[in-house]
């Protein structure tokens, strides 16, 4: 999944593709580079960011989603919260809902639900502007795996088939660095609920912290990241660096799948 964030103030690409033009180009780039789906935001979730209005979310990401599903080979999938936008995402010919808070908001469940549309449902304690304040859990596997199963069963009450459900534990969204890392570690635990996860680590502040790279150089970083999440059994990888990423899990998958290791050998 191809990140394209259409904001001025993201915390790793804020204000690059802010222009619809460039914007457009840049999901044609990912694509290209080997991008499976291209997640348009309109909307920084970055710790301490302020909410957008709904016109002015509206404003930045429907021409872009316009576009790309016209001409895009792969789906566009909506980054937003608001059920505002997900209904008019939806019209403009999104294939995804990505919602960070779960369609927890009022109206959300519904909207999606009557989109038709696949979603992916996040873990996130908090909201993005207190969310890194101060998080705290008894055991991170065993709640992020309780919320994730109740909001689940919330969308197939509403309609929402279990095959249309995508979950993400959420790295990062009110969590610790120990809190992130004991994720990783019970991702086969949270593969068990049943839907695909998802998971996004791409130059995220952990990264940092461990590392002490700053964002432009926190591809390594990123990359064992979401070799690490695909061992435990991540089936979607969100990432900024695409081309990157894709090598470095056709790699992996020529090592641990024999089928791909044949692929490899006859060509």
């Amino acid at each position: 999944m191809g990140v394209l964030n259409v904001t001025p103030d993201s915390f790793s690409d804020g204000g690059r593709f802010a222009d619809h033009g460039a914007a457009v180009d840049h999901a044609h780039r990912l694509v290209d580079e080997g991008a499976a789906v291209i997640d348009v935001g309109g909307e920084s979730t970055r710790p301490g960011a302020p909410e957008v209005p709904v016109d002015e979310e509206l404003a930045r990401v429907l021409p872009v989603v316009e576009k790309l599903a016209r001409t895009l080979p792969v789906p566009v999938s909506i980054d937003t919260s608001k059920p505002e936008v997900i209904r008019a995402a939806a019209d403009a010919g999104a294939g995804l809902v990505n919602d960070v808070y779960a369609l927890r908001r009022p109206g959300a469940l519904e909207a999606a639900a009557a989109s038709g549309l696949p979603v992916c449902l996040m873990h996130m304690q908090g909201a993005p502007r207190t969310m890194q304040a101060s998080p705290e859990y008894a055991d991170v596997v065993s709640e992020v795996e309780e919320f994730l199963h109740a909001r689940m069963r919330a969308c197939e009450a509403a309609g929402i088939d279990h095959e249309r459900i995508v979950l993400d534990p959420g790295f990062g969204f009110g969590k610790t660095d120990a809190h992130n890392l004991a994720l990783l570690r019970g991702l086969p635990r949270l593969a068990a609920v049943g839907p695909p996860l998802l998971v996004g680590l791409s130059r995220k502040s952990m990264i940092g912290r461990l590392t002490g790279r700053p964002v432009e150089q926190r591809l390594a970083g990123s990359l064992a990241l979401a070799l690490a999440a695909v061992a435990g059994g991540a089936r979607i990888v969100r990432a900024h660096d695409v081309a990157e990423t894709v090598d470095a899990l056709r790699l992996w998958s020529v090592v641990y799948d024999p089928a791909a290791a044949g692929q490899g050998e006859e060509r």
